[in-house]
């Protein structure tokens, strides 16, 4: 699961400003405002070009995954803004149904639909991070756009050219993955956070441990002894750690066993530009078939 971000106390969150005469004042612009970086990134790439359209992110950009973060009076402030809320949705925005009460004239689109989902470890619920499968990313990419064309009828054709023209670019970079991944099909790795499930499915490693599963709260002795005893026997020589994040265990256990240590990006924070998850996604290809041709 993802960090917990400590913010401010949530005050009181009508601010004595109703949504519709905010919406009065731009009535002339369709204002998206989506939950964090991923979905940002996504709606960017819909929205390219789009007159009228202004696109938002919620949350500051080295933020990281949603689960247990809490709403600012500033981030209330944008969604008595907003027109549309663009969430990734399975769990992953622990505020959502809150939101949804609270801004009933904002329109949601959950971009996790139709989307199978991976359950999670024991008593935890559905993992949420889809976006981090190319596949799943391309469907990401068309809920937003069907969504859009639905709501802003008036550049359907243009939401449809931008959607065309990144899904096309998204199936040219998954089909080079999934060429150069092939040869590694049941290869294991261990990963320090619950971020690559998806990931793996769609490539078909095998992750064999997840060391982390709280990103920043370090495993306990006995925990890190059997991860360290599995990575031996199982001769792994990849353990794939994530920028975002402190890799202390990930150092610790490659000093015990010899393997090396990879950083694997979940596609959480990065620059806001409209071909950054391609990028990110072209850096992890190349981690990977460095680090499991070894």
């Amino acid at each position: 699961m993802c960090f917990l971000i400590m913010l401010f106390t949530l005050l009181p969150l009508n601010h004595g400003l109703s949504y519709g005469e905010n919406n009065a004042r731009k009535k002339d612009t369709l204002r998206i405002l989506t939950s964090f970086y991923p979905m940002y990134i996504t709606a960017l790439n819909v929205t390219k070009n789009v007159p009228g359209v202004a696109v938002t992110n919620l949350t500051p950009p080295l933020t990281g995954c949603l689960h247990d973060y809490s709403l600012t009076t500033k981030d209330m402030k944008k969604f008595a803004d907003a027109d549309i809320f663009v969430a990734n949705g399975a769990g992953m925005e622990s505020f959502l149904d809150r939101i949804i009460k609270q801004y009933p004239a904002v329109k949601v689109i959950q971009l996790s639909r139709g989307i199978p989902l991976i359950k999670g470890t024991g008593d935890e619920g559905d993992n949420p991070h889809v976006w981090v499968s190319i596949s799943n990313a391309i469907i990401q990419v068309k809920n937003l756009s069907d969504a859009l064309r639905k709501i802003d009828p008036t550049h359907e054709i243009m939401y449809q050219k931008n959607t065309d023209e990144y899904v096309a670019q998204l199936e040219t970079l998954r089909r080079k993955m999934h060429t150069a991944l092939a040869p590694y099909k049941g290869k294991k790795i261990v990963t320090f956070h619950e971020a690559f499930p998806y990931f793996a499915r769609e490539f078909k490693l095998e992750i064999a441990a997840v060391v982390e599963r709280e990103p920043g709260s370090q495993p306990n002795a006995r925990e890190l002894a059997g991860t360290i005893e599995l990575v031996k026997r199982s001769k792994i020589k990849a353990l794939f750690a994530e920028p975002q994040y402190p890799a202390l265990a990930a150092r610790t256990i490659a000093r015990e066993t010899g393997a090396r240590v990879y950083i694997l990006n979940p596609v959480v924070t990065g620059p806001e530009q409209p071909d950054a998850y391609l990028r990110i996604m072209e850096k992890n290809l190349a981690t990977l078939t460095e680090a499991l041709k070894n």
